[in-house]
């Protein structure tokens, strides 16, 4: 079976001369439907910048990048927002929410950048937010919510589109420990879906939960 996700020998430099830095150095890593890989290691290890090379937020300095089939590398600048778009799901540590719009607004929104019509999108946004238990928080805004009910609205918006890759930057660094660990239920849950899941984070308890642990450290995995 061919990865949802696929990077081959990518590497990210930033700067140039004395004050060049190798994010991330030669990765090689496959991610399948069903799987939920975590990526571990220190702070300032390249995690972060490996998830936006897999999510074509970066383009690499060298390698090359597949999302479900598309070699990404390969597509002009304009072409990657719909590729994100379509098949990447995005989870923040800080969320991200805009902070003027509702918890359903925030999700509908990317519904109907993808083209999907209000009524619709409202809806998948509500059915997305009632099953991650927010049914009586829809109207509320980022401001009034726990840092628990941030990310499960980050949550609902990363699969709004339904996509086939889930990328999470350490999704509960800023959750107390039974949040956390009830955020990292929900991705074994989104990875049950037959979604292939990469997961940056420093939590040891999410081990029990995942197929598979790489490490990284100085940009190696």
């Amino acid at each position: 079976m061919n990865p949802l996700l696929r990077l081959d020998g990518v590497s990210r430099v930033f700067g140039s001369g004395p004050s060049q830095v190798t994010a991330v150095s030669s990765a090689t890593l496959e991610v399948a439907a069903g799987e939920m890989v975590l990526v571990m290691g220190p702070s300032g290890a390249g995690k972060s910048t490996l998830l936006q090379l897999a999510g074509a937020l970066l383009r690499p300095t060298a390698g090359r990048v597949w999302v479900d089939g598309t070699e990404v590398t390969a597509l002009t600048e304009k072409r990657l927002p719909a590729l994100r778009l379509a098949k990447v799901g995005f989870i923040f540590q800080s969320f991200q929410l805009l902070a003027n719009l509702t918890a359903l607004e925030n999700v509908r929104i990317v519904l109907e950048a993808a083209g999907w019509e209000r009524a619709a999108a409202a809806a998948r946004a509500h059915d997305l937010l009632v099953g991650l238990g927010l049914g009586h928080r829809l109207s509320a805004r980022p401001a009034t919510l726990s840092g628990g009910e941030k990310q499960r609205v980050a949550v609902a918006r990363a699969l709004a589109n339904d996509p086939p890759l889930v990328l999470a930057d350490e999704p509960t660094g800023n959750l107390d420990s039974a949040t956390g660990a009830a955020v990292m239920a929900l991705l074994a849950e989104v990875r049950s879906r037959s979604k292939a899941v990469l997961c940056a984070t420093h939590d040891e308890r999410a081990l029990a939960l995942a197929d598979r642990v790489v490490r990284m450290e100085d940009g190696r995995l």
